[in-house]
């Protein structure tokens, strides 16, 4: 025999009925040993609590009841007056007295089911299937428990069998779900979601096969589709794991549907009633073909009782008084934990039971409280619990790893007696982030990187350009899923969930302006529990750099092009890596100095590998590099070399920002912190290249009086020798020994022989000396600058970091 359940959803008005009818005409062809059980339809026992609700305040119900009416009349095929007339009366009787017991409500709630089982029965007799409206009321007996009644099984199966004995073998019966009697003949219901209980009794009772639930969804995921939008379908699953899962709030299961088909070994198997016919479903069973199932289910509106008393240490009785009291005043206890170092207790509870939970153990433990045994009792709100369904302890490293980089710290831990399932209590804040972090782990998906680019200049724009070309290909090789979900300036940031695509400039010109562009960020980050964030910086604001570590405290790595945030006073800057160890954050700036070439990481790695680096020398700034490897060889002025290297983009618009050497003084700067020099930028002796005369000068003034440079320029070039050039360069020497340093940039002469003399173009160069090298320095060459060398940079910094996100 074969039962078939179906839920609200797929007996609603239009696709609902009409796939559910053509569903029961298929299986009654190939099997008339079936039974159907119904739920209510659509939404209609929510709506008959809305209802009660209205009339226990008195309020005006009409419209509200109106409507339920209109749509489960929808195309009748039956008068369902009296049915409305007994709701319509409870109701009214409800509003006279403003109140209404457990026992009516449940007489009110079954009429859902009624309805749905008539307006069903007759449908299908219309398409000609003999079916027989049989309310489960006359199979199921209960205890008096109004609103979540306990099924005397001996009676039920016994009256169950007797009644469908007595059927005629080609009648088609139609079973409400979720409805019973006690022994007074009075209307109780069986919990909410029980309709998959009924279904789960009557096969139990009539020994059936197989029972076939008919939802909305393909089958049981590895979490909630509506959350993971990469839940994958679990094909099969014992009956324990499924179980655990409808422990822990899976929808389309019951908490009580999985016994009474483990008792007698009947398959259960959960099934799309908008799917198509080849859909296989989910399988339960007792002996999957894979055993090694996992999953994530979650409870939200949980409540942590916490109990603390210094004064009951080593007492005994306390926990069996605690219990006693949540006992009598019928209290649920989910997780619990004990303290060991002071007597300290806490309990997970439903939310709505939190006052009632904390009331009553001030009344056990009054005088407790007054002789300061204890010394708080409080309840904390807005928590959920995680279960990860599937997973011994031992495998739970990587997932926790990956919540403690993203910021998320249970404040409970438990590990059920099975082994087979861990559950976490969050705050309902994290627990969306969290399921989604865990997910990825579990099931070696894609690592989700979302990205927010603060900057979209010439640097920026070009990084956007070759994170959305080389997506995929990341995708395919490393398994990360890089998103930029952020792209902001100083007015305006264009945000997108899934990450945006190559109309993202369209996009951005038709948003409005917006303020506080760095909270506005992270608050859409924690709105949309997005994981694995970095933030990169391709401004020069000095604003956009302060706000580096309220991107950390909010779980950001960084990545930036932007030199400010290392240059600031060394107090900041230690301050700032402070933050970056206590929130577990990555701060990496390669382009910081050399654009795309890998010195910053050299330096480090020689200098915790011990190595002394003893001096850094060289060219630094790809701009000057190209003014002074052209001016140096070319019969050119020195202001057709700068406005040349202006127009080419070496330089930026205003050319004395790099003729300052202020860029190669933070440079310089930059280095001798990564030694752990102490230095500030006023200890770097900077040769400003740009006479007094000219540094003040509005912008527009100075290209027009820049020729004023010329002479001063020619003049060095005349003192060259026959075999030298002009280098601006940056140099560091340290005295380890004495702990003295000397920071210098400055013009100078160098022999084209040399290796400051033989660079070409845009091209920098790094000499580094340690005393294991002695004289022959470490020589780092290569373009120094440029948009997309820049852009490379950084992107491969993104990449670094997206890499250890475990």
């Amino acid at each position: 025999m074969k039962i078939i359940k179906f839920g609200g959803k797929s007996l609603e008005n239009g696709k609902g009925i009409s796939q559910t009818i053509k569903i029961i005409q298929r299986n009654y062809q190939q099997n008339t040993n079936l039974a159907i059980v119904v739920s209510a339809r659509g939404k209609a026992t929510d709506e008959l609590l809305h209802l009660i609700a209205l009339a226990k305040k008195g309020e005006d119900f009409s419209a509200e009841w109106a409507d339920f009416q209109t749509k489960q009349n929808h195309l009748s095929l039956i008068s369902l007056q009296k049915y409305f007339d007994e709701v319509e009366t409870l109701l009214s009787g409800i509003k006279l007295l403003e109140e209404c017991s457990d026992k009516t409500q449940d007489r009110i709630l079954a009429y859902g089911e009624i309805i749905s089982v008539n307006y069903l029965t007759a449908q299908l007799e219309k398409n000609g299937i003999a079916a027989k409206a049989i309310d489960a009321g006359d199979l199921f007996l209960t205890n008096d428990e109004f609103g979540n009644a306990a099924v005397n099984f001996a009676i039920s199966e016994a009256k169950t069998q007797a009644y469908f004995n007595s059927l005629e073998p080609h009648i088609l019966p139609i079973v409400t779900g979720f409805i019973a009697k006690n022994s007074h003949g009075e209307r109780t219901t069986l919990g909410r979601n029980g309709s998959n209980y009924s279904a789960s009794l009557l096969a139990n009772f009539l020994n059936a096969d197989l029972l076939e639930n008919y939802t909305h969804v393909d089958g049981i995921f590895t979490g909630n589709p509506d959350e993971i939008h990469e839940a994958i379908k679990i094909e099969q699953l014992s009956y324990a794991d499924a179980a655990e899962l409808a422990q822990f709030g899976a929808n389309i299961l019951h908490a009580k549907t999985i016994e009474p088909l483990q008792q007698k070994n009947i398959a259960l198997k959960i099934l799309n009633t908008f799917g198509d016919d080849a859909q296989t479903g989910t399988l339960i069973s007792a002996n999957p073909e894979d055993k090694t199932v996992r999953a994530l289910a979650s409870l939200k509106n949980k409540a942590l009782i916490h109990f603390k008393g210094k004064g009951l240490l080593g007492k005994v009785g306390v926990d069996g008084r605690i219990f006693k009291a949540f006992q009598n005043n019928n209290i649920s206890v989910g997780m619990i934990s004990q303290g060991s170092s002071e007597r300290g207790i806490a309990m997970v509870v439903s939310e709505d039971q939190a006052e009632k939970a904390v009331k009553s153990l001030k009344q056990e433990f009054k005088e407790d409280i007054e002789k300061g045994d204890v010394d708080e009792i409080f309840a904390e709100k807005g928590l959920g619990v995680l279960a990860i369904i599937g997973l011994n302890l031992n495998l739970f490293d990587k997932p926790y790893r990956s919540l403690v980089r993203n910021q998320i710290t249970p404040k409970l831990f438990n590990n059920t007696i099975t082994g087979n399932t861990i559950c976490l209590l969050l705050t309902e804040k994290e627990l969306n982030k969290a399921i989604q972090v865990i997910h990825g782990e579990l099931f070696d998906q894609p690592k989700k990187v979302h990205i927010a680019v603060i900057g979209h200049g010439l640097v920026g724009k070009t990084l956007i350009e070759q994170i959305l070309v080389q997506r995929k290909s990341i995708l395919e090789e490393k398994n990360i899923d890089l998103r930029i979900f952020a792209i902001a300036n100083s007015q305006k940031v264009l945000l997108a969930v899934n990450g945006v695509q190559e109309n993202w400039e369209e996009l951005k010109k038709k948003i409005p302006q917006n303020t506080d562009i760095q909270k506005y960020i992270i608050s859409f980050a924690q709105q949309n529990a997005l994981e694995n964030l970095i933030m990169i910086d391709n401004t020069a604001s000095e604003n956009v750099a302060k706000s580096y570590a309220l991107f950390a405290e909010n779980g950001f790595d960084i990545v930036s092009s932007n030199k400010i945030a290392n240059t600031l006073p060394y107090s900041d800057y230690q301050k700032f890596r402070k933050i970056l160890r206590r929130n577990n954050k990555k701060y990496y700036y390669e382009t910081n100095v050399g654009a795309g070439l890998p010195l910053i990481d050299t330096i480090k790695l020689l200098h915790l590998s011990g190595e002394n680096i003893t001096r850094i020398k060289g060219v630094f700034s790809g701009s000057l590099s190209y003014i002074f490897n052209h001016y140096s060889i070319e019969n050119k002025t020195f202001e057709e070399v700068v406005l040349e290297a202006k127009e080419k983009g070496y330089t930026e618009p205003d050319p004395r920002e790099d003729l300052s050497g202020n860029d190669v003084a933070r440079k310089l700067l930059i280095l001798a912190r990564e030694l752990k020099i102490p230095s500030e930028f006023e200890d770097v002796q900077i040769q400003n290249l740009i006479p007094e005369a000219l540094k003040s000068l509005p912008k527009e003034e100075f290209f027009e009086r820049m020729h004023e440079m010329n002479p001063i320029y020619q003049q060095e070039k005349d003192a060259l020798q026959d075999n030298e050039v002009l280098r601006y360069v940056g140099d560091l020497q340290w005295d380890n020994e004495n702990q003295t340093s000397s920071l210098e940039v400055k013009l100078v002469k160098a022999s084209q022989a040399s290796a400051l003399g033989q660079i070409k173009g845009a091209d920098s160069i790094f000499e580094i000396y340690t005393e294991s090298y002695g004289d022959q320095p470490l020589v780092i060459q290569g373009a120094g600058a440029g948009a997309k060398v820049t852009a490379r940079g950084v992107f491969g910094d993104v990449l670094r970091i997206s890499e250890i996100l475990d």
